[in-house]
């Protein structure tokens, strides 16, 4: 017996104030491509009873990937979609997660290749996401007063943009791809999901982030102290 392709479930909000729908998920998927739906355009989700940008309902985050040419490949659910889960033990945020964990944490993420050069996430653009590398090389930058600092080389096993999942705040800086590079991105929102429905997932994952940024803290703090000292000297 055929099954049943889903009935309409979503209806769009478009720029002439005006909806459109209900239409169900091909349909919508097919004005994703052709661009009658954007990343920030509004749109309600029958099943959930709320109103949700396109780029954080989960069905439609394949198709978008703004503007730095990245290719967006299938949700990182298994081998099948070009990810072995069990590697993520590679990295040390993930370290502790049981094979079960690892499989069902790829279920909230997506798997991203991006090409050498691309600009992945820039300075003062709202924060909806992080990452973290699996492999290549990223460069991170800040442009102050028309100068332009490099902060930091990221390379496989480090995250970054981890504060989006909690603040919707600018990106303090630019992260642009040194040579081509895979990508695992979580959202806020699906991270919210997780936390929601997964919190076996999201408190070690919360931990282990704790963990970095104290780390972190402590080492920023060391260079303080030694700056301060050697100020001293020089006195």
């Amino acid at each position: 017996m055929a099954s049943k392709s889903p009935g309409p479930s979503y209806v769009v909000w478009g720029y002439e104030l005006d909806s459109y729908g209900p239409l169900d998920l091909p349909t919508l998927v097919s004005w994703v491509k052709n661009e009658r739906v954007m990343a920030d355009t509004w749109i309600f989700v029958v099943k959930e009873g709320a109103w949700k940008r396109a780029l954080d309902i989960f069905e439609l985050q394949l198709f978008f990937w703004a503007g730095s040419g990245g290719q967006p490949l299938k949700p990182a659910i298994g081998e099948e979609n070009g990810l072995n889960p069990r590697n993520l033990r590679r990295l040390r945020i993930l370290a502790g997660m049981t094979d079960d964990q690892l499989d069902r944490f790829c279920q909230f993420t997506e798997l991203l290749r991006v090409p050498q050069r691309a600009t992945i996430v820039k300075q003062g653009d709202r924060g909806d996401a992080m990452y973290l590398v699996l492999q290549g090389d990223l460069r991170v930058r800040m442009n102050v007063a028309g100068t332009e600092t490099i902060l930091a080389t990221l390379t496989a096993g480090d995250f970054f943009g981890d504060i989006s999942l909690f603040d919707y705040g600018p990106r303090s800086a630019d992260v642009m791809a040194e040579s081509t590079a895979l990508l695992l991105r979580l959202s806020a929102s699906r991270f919210s999901d997780m936390a929601r429905n997964a919190p076996d997932l999201a408190t070690p994952f919360l931990v282990a982030i704790g963990r970095t940024l104290t780390a972190r803290i402590r080492m920023a703090n060391k260079h303080r102290s030694e700056a301060v000292q050697f100020a001293r000297v020089m006195e």
